[in-house]
């Protein structure tokens, strides 16, 4: 039988409570194909710039609140195009963006329009799954966190940048080509990209699924996988201190939420219980519920633990979340003005 404790450490002194939080990323089904940055200006292939979008996964991608976004090369100030629509498995999508002169052949026909002004000698372009315009991009991984992220380009003397180094600046009769037809994303833009003769594709352009060449001929072989799960219980506390602060005695404070979550491949299932230590340096009433139930009190060792939950198999993915309440169950006593603290143990333990 495995038996995991945590401690939790309640305090009537006033402390700062840290709030954990994380971002997503993108999923790698769109990326940045192409990036032209000198439409209109003297020479130029094209007479506006342009950026285009390909999806290399297997399932078409909705676009609807997302955007194209550029900021030139130090800069954190970013410039928005929004898309719309769906771009099926295989097929691109053409942004157009502004001129720099009457230079050049007009584009085919753009699947979405912008006013964005891409500087050739370097710049930054981000590809994001929302509208809010990002604030990084001044040095190199700065924006690899951000919100929302799909594909991020730096280019010539761009500050940010995917893995090593930025792609290459294009120039009036060169674009910057992802390399496969666009398949290719090890997530290093001096890898991943080259210099190119602009090929601007919209979405009437016939589908280009990417696919994963066959060995050569000749003999195979083959390898066995295999994996060994290691056993997993343990509790994870959203809040690591309790604080009750400017307390008075003759009062009741308002209880204070605690989630517990319990993690645990056991398939028996598992347990949650509690128990606590005295306050020092003097006890007082304190006491814990679950949901919407009120408060009972928690027990001082070696009195028995108080259950909190159980469960009869594995825990979902993301561990199971018990919401609990941490307060008192009576007046505080009139004691001493001090600071009090006590410790709250959660112990979770496999059937």
């Amino acid at each position: 039988m495995r038996r995991i404790p945590l401690l939790l450490l309640l305090s009537l002194l006033a402390l700062p409570l840290a709030a954990a939080s994380a971002r997503g990323s993108g999923s790698g089904s769109l990326v940045l194909a192409e990036v032209y940055a000198a439409g209109g200006n003297s020479g130029a292939a094209y007479a506006n710039d342009y950026v285009e979008l390909f999806n290399r996964g297997p399932s078409p991608v909705a676009v609807d609140g997302w955007t194209v976004q550029y900021a030139s090369a130090s800069s954190t100030s970013w410039q928005s195009t929004a898309l719309s629509g769906t771009i099926p498995a295989g097929a691109r999508y053409l942004v157009q963006l502004a001129s720099g002169g009457a230079n050049g052949a007009a584009l085919p026909a753009a699947d979405a329009t912008g006013t964005s002004n891409l500087a050739a000698t370097g710049g930054k372009v981000a590809l994001v799954d929302d509208a809010t315009a990002l604030s990084c991009g001044d040095s190199a991984g700065s924006c690899s966190a951000a919100s929302g992220l799909e594909d991020l380009v730096g280019y010539g003397g761009a500050a940010d940048y995917e893995g090593t180094g930025a792609a290459p600046a294009g120039s009036a009769t060169n674009a910057l080509a992802r390399a496969g037809g666009g398949c290719t994303d090890t997530d290093d833009n001096t890898a991943d990209f080259a210099t190119a003769a602009p090929d601007p594709q919209n979405s009437s352009a016939a589908p280009s699924a990417c696919s994963v060449s066959p060995p050569p001929d000749g003999s195979t072989g083959s390898t066995g996988v295999d994996v060994d799960i290691q056993p997993v219980l343990s509790i994870a506390l959203d809040q690591p201190t309790l604080s009750f602060p400017a307390a008075v005695p003759g009062t009741i404070p308002d209880p204070l939420p605690e989630h517990v979550t319990v993690t645990s491949n056991d398939a028996s299932g598992y347990t949650l219980s509690v128990h606590r230590t005295a306050f020092v340096p003097h006890d007082l009433p304190l006491g814990i519920g679950v949901g919407a139930a009120g408060l009972v009190a928690v027990p001082i060792a070696p009195a028995p633990d108080l259950s909190l939950a159980s469960a009869n198999g594995p825990s979902g993915a993301g561990g199971d979340t018990v919401a609990t309440s941490v307060g008192f169950v009576s007046p505080l006593p009139a004691v001493p003005a001090g600071h009090y603290t006590a410790t709250l143990i959660f112990t979770v333990i496999g059937k």
